[in-house]
């Protein structure tokens, strides 16, 4: 049974047997007669504005018997049920899909369509600043888990009557609300056609884990740490790659959103250094640039350093001074980086109130008492907890987690083959950078191919009065700002 009957007990049986009516307590159906019509409600307990429905409900108890024997369906959605958001189907997988969703179904004896009435409401947090993002100052919202308030946000800030947000559904059980979010005039619509592409041929039966479920799906290298798309919860920057020809990606239940394409320049930026004065803004963008370096190449080349000294410059050679401890070099650095990974999982699961106890543990434990027992050289702290202050100073968390497993197969390589595998992993790293992709975008892009204007804006905090011209590499339909 596919259509809607137009006997009300054969719908309303199907729609039993369909939603599991009385088998999940949530599920709500109401038997109602109004105008001298039976009806049938059907709905799901928390996902209804009662007082809407209760609205509704009462002025439908008003009517008289017989205002609905012509046209019911026409009287119902222009004259009697006065609300915005109204959809009328006859088939039964969109009605029942609606329900699953939120909008509460009508069924009237002797009408072959249902109504849907979209007065839903979810549970949903505030939008406060997102933890991975926070500036100084600015704006204090964030995004949220439901998808409308995040739509709404960003149309806050982009008023632009070319902005589109089209609808999709993905998973053939869990019927995820999805948004393909991009400015119609400005965005390349080779671009924008791709992405929704990706997206129409991702085949599961859910997204259990929301956004990250769905960059799977598109970007595929799975075995590639590093992430073609960028994430953000902070609505501002969201706008921004809006305006230079970016599409984004809302999936419900998630705060964060997909902005695509993405190369690896995108994930150093933060909105921090563009809610400060442009030369501030360039400090802070080379200081951040200098840690995120350090975090990679910092600690291999000093053990490379250690362990042949004759290449110590010697202006440096106050540098390669150590002694080793009682734990081969490299186990040490072995041991710190599995250590700070363990104390990172624990910090996540361990409540707030114990956070700072956890803190005083692990320094006494891994800084203090580690190098008094030689477990540890003071050399082998110091310069890890350089490369970790730069990792933590990447703005992008999935960057930083694939920066630190490039940092730990330098290491390895640099172990087993000195200065010619630290040469040839850093030659694959770049190698493997160079041949990747964001739909269509050159990963290093504008670093390999070159473009002079786009690494002059990338090293640069250019002043935005002088950004006229949006990234060549998107190819917008409109590349003056």
């Amino acid at each position: 049974m596919n259509q809607v009957s137009s006997r009300l007990l054969e719908n309303v049986s199907y729609m039993k047997e369909k939603l599991g009516v009385g088998k999940s307590f949530d599920v709500i159906y109401l038997d109602v007669h109004y105008a001298g019509k039976d009806m049938a409600l059907f709905m799901i307990d928390g996902f209804v504005k009662d007082d809407i429905l209760h609205y509704l409900m009462k002025l439908l108890s008003e009517l008289p018997d017989g205002a609905l024997d012509e046209q019911p369906l026409n009287k119902l959605l222009r004259t009697h049920l006065p609300y915005v958001e109204l959809d009328e189907t006859d088939d039964f997988e969109k009605v029942i899909d609606g329900v699953l969703a939120g909008p509460t179904a009508l069924f009237v004896d002797g009408m072959a369509k249902a109504i849907l009435i979209d007065a839903r409401t979810y549970p949903v947090r505030g939008p406060q600043e997102p933890d991975m993002e926070r500036v100084v100052r600015g704006a204090r919202d964030g995004y949220v888990e439901t998808i409308v308030f995040n739509t709404a946000l960003t149309r806050r800030r982009v008023r632009d009557r070319s902005l589109r947000m089209e609808y999709m559904q993905i998973g053939r059980r869990s019927k995820t609300d999805v948004c393909v979010c991009y400015i119609e005039d400005i965005a390349n619509s080779t671009i924008v056609e791709e992405v929704k592409q990706s997206l129409a041929k991702i085949d599961t039966d859910g997204l259990p884990m929301g956004e990250k479920t769905v960059e799977e799906f598109i970007s595929g290298r799975h075995f590639n740490p590093y992430p073609v798309v960028r994430y953000t919860e902070r609505p501002d920057t969201a706008a921004a790659h809006l305006y230079e020809g970016h599409v984004l990606i809302f999936v419900d239940g998630s705060p964060s959103v997909l902005i695509t394409p993405a190369t690896f320049w995108h994930h150093l930026q933060h909105a921090e250094e563009y809610r400060n004065k442009p030369i501030v803004g360039a400090y802070l963008r080379f200081v951040r640039f200098l840690a995120v370096w350090l975090s990679i190449f910092l600690l291999p080349l000093w053990y490379m350093w250690m362990k042949t000294p004759q290449l110590v410059p010697n202006a440096l050679s106050f540098v390669a001074k150590s002694s080793e401890g009682n734990i081969p070099l490299f186990g040490q650095i072995l041991l710190i980086e599995f250590g700070l990974d363990m104390l990172r999982m624990a910090a996540i699961h361990t409540p707030s109130a114990l956070a700072t106890a956890l803190g005083l543990v692990a320094a006494l434990m891994i800084g203090g008492i580690a190098v008094e027992v030689g477990l540890f050289s003071n050399e082998v702290i110091l310069y890890f907890a350089m490369a970790t202050i730069g990792t933590f100073a990447t703005p992008s968390y999935e960057l930083g987690l694939a920066n630190r497993l490039v940092r730990l197969a330098l290491l390895i390589v640099t172990a087993l083959f000195g200065v010619v595998g630290y040469v040839v992993g850093i030659t694959v790293w770049l190698m493997m950078l160079v041949r990747m992709q964001s739909f269509g975008v050159p990963y290093l892009w504008p670093f390999i191919p070159f473009s002079y204007r786009g690494m002059r804006d990338v090293l640069i905090r250019s002043p935005i009065p002088l950004k006229n011209r949006r990234p060549t590499v998107l190819h917008p339909k409109d590349p003056d700002r």
